[in-house]
């Protein structure tokens, strides 16, 4: 490889144009830039011998020299910083098996972000998640490696909405999809995640209430319930993506396909899968049961997460992914970690009632 004009270290490299035509493949694919003290050396590759071994099924060999290096220094420096990094189950393998101390679904780093025993978190997700942790982590340093990680179904309302629809139905408690901003946590009375929302919908004791702002979720947790549930029109701009008939051409290439979806899928996608479930319990499903061949119907990095943990299992993937998990990356996360950027501010007037909806869901009793 020809040599490589950088303006700044630690993930904040800008190649020149004639560099640009040099980058390797695997750079190219996840944007990693070779940096003079980010170099792959014997002792790097001794020092992160053990973390490869979890992931050597679903990273390639070749592509290891150029995470490793970001790998051993975000090590390294989350600790000089006192710091933790939380990591969703979409994060791309080298982010949650190589650098996070705390992985799951949203359930569960809601819960694990507010007893970390850390100055800092480093919440490798989207944006609402940070938000998240920083509620329940007031007095900690939240990062996001990347601002611009945001969410379609959190985007997909206000708490302007909410309180126009609080008007129209006045005295209907409001059950709101963690997947949401603290503006609209705020107008809300309970929070719920996939994991949880029929649990959190009974808890409440009324006939009806506003459920917000999943619309594929909520037709799913109505189909378990008595409780009428109003309805918003958000959804994840992954999940819509995949068709029944996709799942029907899949099921007809080989029968003995068995295939997982999570809820915020459209119904007639729910309608071709042989389990329904969250992210975690997918995650269970999958490590209980050991298919000889899954489809997991959710976001494709997840299956690639699995399948590290468990590689007897075939994964089918039609790789659907999150474009705004995806800016999250290996040199975002270290030049977080350098520049302590990008800090997460919530205005104390929105995070005070925000925080009582999560808190509310937290110490719901199982």
């Amino acid at each position: 490889m020809g040599a490589l004009s950088t303006a700044a270290t630690f993930g904040t490299a800008v190649p020149t144009a004639s560099a640009l035509t040099e980058l390797t493949p695997a750079q190219r694919r996840y944007g990693l830039l070779p940096q003079p003290d980010l170099a792959w050396t014997p002792e790097i590759e001794r020092a992160t011998a053990h973390l490869y071994d979890k992931v050597r099924d679903v990273i390639p060999a070749v592509e290891w020299p150029f995470f490793a290096p970001y790998v051993h220094a975000i090590n390294r420096l989350k600790k000089e910083r006192n710091a933790v990094i939380l990591a969703h189950n979409y994060q791309t393998p080298e982010i949650f098996h190589c650098v996070a101390d705390v992985v799951g679904d949203s359930l569960q780093l809601a819960k694990l972000a507010a007893d970390v025993d850390a100055d800092v978190i480093v919440q490798c997700g989207v944006h609402f998640m940070a938000e998240t942790s920083k509620l329940l982590s007031p007095n900690k340093t939240v990062l996001i490696p990347d601002s611009r990680a945001g969410c379609s179904l959190a985007s997909s309302i206000t708490g302007a909405d909410v309180r126009l629809l609080k008007q129209r139905y006045p005295g209907v408690p409001v059950v709101t999809y963690v997947n949401s901003s603290a503006d609209v946590k705020a107008e809300t009375d309970i929070c719920c995640t996939s994991s949880n929302a029929v649990q959190v919908v009974e808890s409440l004791g009324v006939d009806r209430v506003i459920f917000l702002p999943d619309e594929y979720l909520g037709k799913y947790v109505a189909a378990q319930t008595s409780v009428k549930l109003i309805l918003w029109k958000g959804h994840c701009e992954v999940h819509e993506r995949f068709t029944a008939e996709e799942l029907r051409a899949y099921r007809d290439a080989d029968p003995s396909i068995e295939i997982i979806a999570h809820p915020e899928c459209p119904p007639e996608v729910l309608a071709e899968a042989d389990f329904t479930g969250s992210t975690a319990h997918m995650i269970d499903w999958v490590k209980s049961r050991r298919p000889a061949k899954v489809l997991m119907v959710t976001e494709c990095s997840m299956a690639s997460n699995v399948q590290a943990e468990v590689p007897d299992v075939n994964f089918i993937k039609p790789c659907n992914l999150c474009p705004h998990m995806k800016r999250i990356t290996l040199p975002k996360i270290l030049s977080s970690l350098v520049n302590m950027s990008e800090e997460v501010i919530i205005d104390p007037a929105i995070a005070e009632r925000a925080r009582l909806p999560i808190e509310r869901m937290i110490n719901l009793k199982a």
